[in-house]
């Protein structure tokens, strides 16, 4: 008889699932509605879908923390809705661990005292449940703030605690409830690398309640829900390969590049004065600094007027009130005619690069930022003759992806372009990490509402 593997049995199993609250009455609500799903040992399952659609309802009635209105949800085959309050207490600290978008830290208690609360309940001896929390606390780089309360954290140290705290019985599955709702983008990557960590290294299985369409490359299994139902359960039988962050570091953040997240301030300003315009509004606002820039980025020696009309052929351009064949012959027509005056060649050049420069800028996708990364990496090494193998494009694409996320300004990364090599750096002289800082913060602006 062939044996079956651990893998192949699921170890949760939510068959014929109704959540119904004030049932009978007038204001009667189905959260959920004849909900079925099978998860298996080792999976990351993404439980994904709009805001109100039961997914919370689903995660927690896996936890036990919501009972069924009728159905089952079964724990490696036991029904956890007939569990009496001692064991399913026993089975909060240590089946399942769980994280919460409030992270629910006790205030009146130390950091090192909160992850080692589930042990507490348990009667392991003062020191070993000391060192189980340290131990946890200095994984997720934080066992220097053990000794401080809650309220001296930050939201994203608060959640690693959280975290902590969720391993520290060393439960099988781990149930994640939107863990980075509230976080910055640096906190949310740190978070969510530390879960794909729990999955591939630690063999947890992982559960995710998400509304973001960007933590999706993280799943095995998708289920889809909306208005109570799962729609679809996508299976993915091979996981895109994503550029990897270059400031992100065995877990850890390289704080000598990153103090806190980035927004430059003239952006900031820009927020605030044109807060009732429209995305495409402010793009045309921007439009004259595009041409400018390009401009600059592609100047070559020529008079005044010819600069001038020039960068007037590069607006209408941006502005799409002339198509390229026509930019082109504009630029070489003279400037009694119209024209910028140049001479065919240096015209033709200088169009082609223009518009090579606007066709990668509008390939961009901030929902897609790992391809991104992975495109410009290729699209600079080429266009600089830089000849990274790659190890080192892999590097400039993971320094890439930083930047679409906004971990990182311009100046951090230049500076990512100037490491050693034996800093993990990419080692390339001043000269040409600002003239690769340069070429992408053209492309991300003319890539900005457009």
């Amino acid at each position: 008889m062939e044996q079956i593997s651990q893998n192949e049995i699921p170890n949760i199993v939510v068959k014929d699932v109704n959540v119904i609250y004030n049932e009978g009455k007038s204001n009667e609500m189905r959260s959920l509605e004849e909900i079925n799903l099978e998860i298996f040992p080792q999976e990351y399952v993404i439980i994904f879908g709009p805001s109100g659609c039961g997914k919370s309802t689903l995660l927690y009635s896996i936890s036990g923390l919501q009972k069924p209105t009728s159905g089952a949800v079964m724990i490696d085959g036991e029904d956890i809705s007939t569990y009496k309050k001692k064991k399913m207490a026993w089975f909060h600290r240590r089946k399942m661990g769980m994280v919460f978008q409030a992270f629910y830290l006790i205030g009146s208690l130390s950091i090192l005292d909160n992850v080692c609360l589930p042990k507490t309940f348990d009667g392991v001896k003062i020191s070993e449940r000391k060192a189980k929390a340290l131990e946890l606390l200095e994984r997720f780089n934080i066992s220097n703030q053990s000794n401080k309360f809650p309220s001296e954290l930050s939201g994203g140290q608060k959640q690693r605690v959280s975290i902590a705290r969720a391993l520290v019985n060393d439960p099988e599955i781990i149930l994640a409830d939107e863990p980075v709702g509230n976080l910055d983008s640096k906190s949310s990557h740190i978070v969510m690398s530390i879960l794909k960590d729990l999955n591939e290294i630690d063999k947890k299985t992982i559960i995710l309640v998400t509304h973001d369409p960007s933590h999706l490359e993280f799943g095995d299994k998708i289920v889809h829900m909306r208005d109570g139902r799962i729609t679809k359960v996508e299976i993915v039988k091979k996981k895109k390969t994503s550029a990897e962050s270059y400031i992100f570091k065995d877990g850890k953040v390289r704080e000598d590049l990153v103090k806190e997240e980035y927004i430059p301030l003239d952006l900031r300003h820009l927020m605030r004065s044109f807060r009732g315009l429209t995305a495409n509004q402010i793009s045309n606002l921007l439009v004259p600094f595009k041409a400018q820039q390009i401009f600059s980025h592609l100047f070559f020696s020529m008079t005044n007027d010819q600069i001038e009309r020039a960068i007037k052929k590069v607006e209408d351009f941006l502005y799409l009130k002339n198509e390229f064949e026509y930019f082109s012959k504009e630029l070489d027509l003279s400037l009694e005619k119209g024209g910028a005056g140049w001479d065919k060649r240096t015209a033709e050049r200088f169009a082609l690069e223009v518009k090579q420069l606007t066709d990668q800028a509008k390939k961009i996708s901030f929902t897609e930022k790992s391809k991104s990364a992975q495109e410009l990496a290729d699209y600079i090494n080429a266009k600089l003759k830089l000849n990274l193998d790659e190890v080192k494009k892999n590097l400039l694409a993971g320094a890439i992806i930083d930047r679409l996320e906004n971990r990182i300004g311009k100046d951090e990364f230049e500076k990512l372009m100037d490491i050693s090599e034996k800093q993990h750096g990419l080692a390339f002289d001043r000269r040409m990490a600002t003239k690769i800082a340069k070429e992408l913060e053209l492309l991300l602006l003319l890539r900005y509402s457009g």
